[in-house]
């Protein structure tokens, strides 16, 4: 179980009797900084070894495995920002400037593109909700940028969409780029969006694969002075001269 700090300060007996049957990962601010384990069971060396193996843990939430249930506690705050891909945890760190330029780019061709069309351009942090077809257990991402065209067909009593995008936008940085090329390119494909841009500020390039029946049906690489444009919807295109920081 994992459990924040301050709940565990309020409620340190309730905690105590569940540390008795599992370990309690205790987090401040989406940081690990303490395990309860119960002594029974458990010789001295392995008590040992076990605290020795948490002080060397990650920093980050880097595939924390986790149940749903303990997600949803982690994240309760709304102060950190965190992923849930197939029973794991990813912590998202502070995006840098040339992340932040391109949305600051992409987001207003976007919106003119949309027009009266019935779609519309979101941002991060918005969470979405996919799941895989053979899989019941939710996933929970925060794309840089979707587009979504069904939202008052799946928007629930609570304010929040529970649809799939069929444009989702997705721009590298060193602490995500493994997951955005392999995890969320595999995730992405199953769940049902139909397009997915890879945004690359360092190399300066546009990667955008079009989804077919859960499959890879068209790929293009573009660079500058190249302009980009959408297998999926007509008319949207953008310029890479303008895209990226001078």
């Amino acid at each position: 179980m994992i459990v924040r700090s301050t709940e565990l300060q309020n409620n340190f007996g309730k905690y105590l009797r569940v540390a008795a049957k599992e370990d309690v990962i205790v987090t401040r601010n989406g940081v690990e900084i303490a395990r309860l384990v119960s002594k029974e069971g458990h010789s001295e060396e392995e008590l040992q070894e076990s605290t020795v193996q948490e002080s060397a843990a990650s920093y980050h939430f880097r595939g924390r495995t986790a149940t749903f249930e303990e997600f949803l506690e982690l994240t309760s705050d709304g102060e950190t920002r965190y992923e849930y891909m197939d029973g794991k945890i990813y912590l998202l760190s502070s995006p840098r400037v040339s992340h932040q330029y391109v949305i600051t780019q992409l987001l207003p061709i976007f919106h003119q593109w949309a027009g009266d069309s019935g779609c519309i351009p979101f941002t991060a942090p918005y969470d979405i909700r996919p799941k895989r077809p053979y899989d019941d257990n939710p996933n929970v991402v925060q794309p840089d940028l979707m587009i979504i065209c069904d939202l008052n067909d799946n928007l629930n009593d609570q304010d929040y969409y529970t649809g799939v995008p069929l444009l989702v936008v997705e721009i590298l940085s060193e602490s995500t780029q493994g997951r955005d090329l392999v995890k969320k390119l595999d995730l992405y494909m199953e769940c049902g969006v139909k397009e997915y841009w890879i945004v690359d500020p360092l190399e300066k390039k546009l990667i955008i694969y079009h989804f077919k029946d859960q499959k890879i049906h068209q790929t293009a690489m573009c660079k500058p002075p190249e302009s980009a444009r959408s297998f999926l919807f007509e008319g949207l295109s953008v310029e890479l001269n303008q895209l990226f920081m001078p």
